[in-house]
C-alpha cells in the first residue's frame, strides 16, 4: 500500500474536496483522482463515491482514513528515527562484558541521561561469543567485547569494530612466600590451569604462551567468575590468567617473564547501522568518555565477569 495515496486520502477526508486536495500539496486535480483510484484497486473496495459535483468517502474509505492516521504517523517517526541528522532518540540494545560495562558503558550512561533523555540503553551480560551471535541475528545493536593480543578477535565485514582499552594480565599463584617479580611460565609446567567456561579467548592465550614456554597447559577447570577462578587458586586447585593490579585474597598475580599478554576491549556494531543517531551517540561517547575518573572507580568494583548469583 502507498503510503504517498493514504496521505492523499487523508487529505481528502480533512478538506473534502480533490480541487483542495490538488492545491494543497500541489497537484493537478487529475492526478490526485487517479491516485485515489490506484489506491482503492490496491485495496480492493471503492473509497469514494458521488456527493454532488463533489465526492465524499464512502465507510471502508472512511476507516482506511482513520488507519491512514495511525500508519503515516508511524512512518513519519521512522523517517524520523533512521535520519542521521536527527536527534539522537531511541532504545539501544548492548550486551557485554562485566568490566566494559562498567569501566566504559555505565558513565556514559549516566551521562546521556542528563543530557539525551531520549536516548535509552539497555544492558545485558554476555560473554563475546554469545554477543557476537546475537549481533548477527539483530537481538542486540551493540556488543562490548574482548580479545588478547595473543588471540586476537576475527571480526566479519559486516561489522564495525572500535578499539576502547587494554589492559596487561599475569599468572595468579598462590601467595606461599614467592617473589614479586615477572615469574618463568616454565615453573609452572607441571600445574593444573584454570580457564574460561563461556569463552576461548584466555584458554588460546594461555596456551601460546605455554607453548613459548615449552609445554603443554594441562587444563582441569573453566570458571566463569573470576572470584571463584582466584578462590581456586588460593585453595592450590590450579593457576590462571587474572588482571595485573588486581588484590585477590590468597593469591598473587605476576607478570609473565619475557611474553606476556593483554586483554583488549572493543566496541562492535552492525556495518551500516552504527550511522543510526542514537548508536552513533552511544559509540562516540565510548571512544571519547568524559568521565574518566568515575569509570575508573567504578572498575574497580567487578570483575571481567560477574561473580556467580546465589539467587
Amino acid at each position: 500500500m502507498d503510503v504517498r495515496r493514504l496521505r492523499l486520502l487523508l487529505e481528502l477526508s480533512r478538506l473534502g474536496s480533490m480541487h483542495e486536495v490538488a492545491a494543497e500539496l500541489g497537484l493537478s486535480t487529475s492526478a490526485v483522482s487517479a491516485q485515489l483510484a490506484a489506491l482503492a484497486r490496491e485495496v480492493g473496495t471503492p473509497l469514494l463515491e458521488p456527493d454532488g459535483r463533489r465526492v465524499r468517502l464512502t465507510p471502508a474509505g472512511r476507516r482506511l482514513a482513520d488507519h491512514a492516521v495511525t500508519i503515516l504517523a508511524a512512518v513519519d517517526a521512522a523517517r524520523l528515527d533512521l535520519d542521521p541528522g536527527a536527534d539522537p532518540a531511541g532504545t539501544v540494545r548492548v550486551g557485554g562484558f562485566a568490566t566494559a560495562m562498567v569501566r566504559s558503558l555505565l558513565p556514559v550512561v549516566q551521562e546521556l541521561a542528563s543530557t539525551h533523555p531520549a536516548v535509552r540503553v539497555l544492558l545485558h551480560e554476555y560473554e563475546p561469543l554469545e554477543a557476537f551471535d546475537l549481533l548477527a541475528h539483530d537481538d542486540l545493536d551493540l556488543a562490548l567485547v574482548y580479545d588478547y593480543d595473543l588471540s586476537p578477535l576475527a571480526p566479519t565485514l559486516d561489522l564495525v569494530v572500535r578499539p576502547l582499552w587494554s589492559a596487561p594480565w599475569g599468572v595468579a599463584v598462590r601467595v606461599d612466600g614467592q617473589g614479586d617479580g615477572p615469574i618463568d611460565l616454565a615453573t609452572l609446567a607441571d600445574s593444573t590451569w584454570i580457564v574460561n567456561s563461556r569463552h576461548t579467548a584466555d584458554e588460546e592465550a594461555l596456551r601460546t604462551l605455554a607453548s613459548l614456554a615449552g609445554f603443554t597447559p594441562r587444563v582441569e577447570h573453566r570458571i566463569d567468575s573470576l572470584d571463584l577462578v582466584a578462590e581456586l587458586v588460593a585453595g592450590g586447585a590450579g593457576s590462571a590468567l587474572l588482571p595485573l593490579g588486581r588484590d585477590f585474597a590468597g593469591v598473587r598475580v605476576r607478570e609473565v617473564a619475557g611474553q606476556g599478554t593483554r586483554l583488549r576491549a572493543y566496541a562492535v556494531a552492525r556495518r551500516g547501522r552504527d550511522a543510526w543517531p542514537p548508536l552513533r551517540l552511544l559509540l562516540d561517547r565510548l571512544a571519547h568518555p568524559v568521565t574518566d575518573t568515575l569509570a575508573d572507580t567504578l572498575a574497580d568494583q567487578v570483575e571481567r565477569h560477574e561473580p556467580a548469583r546465589d539467587d
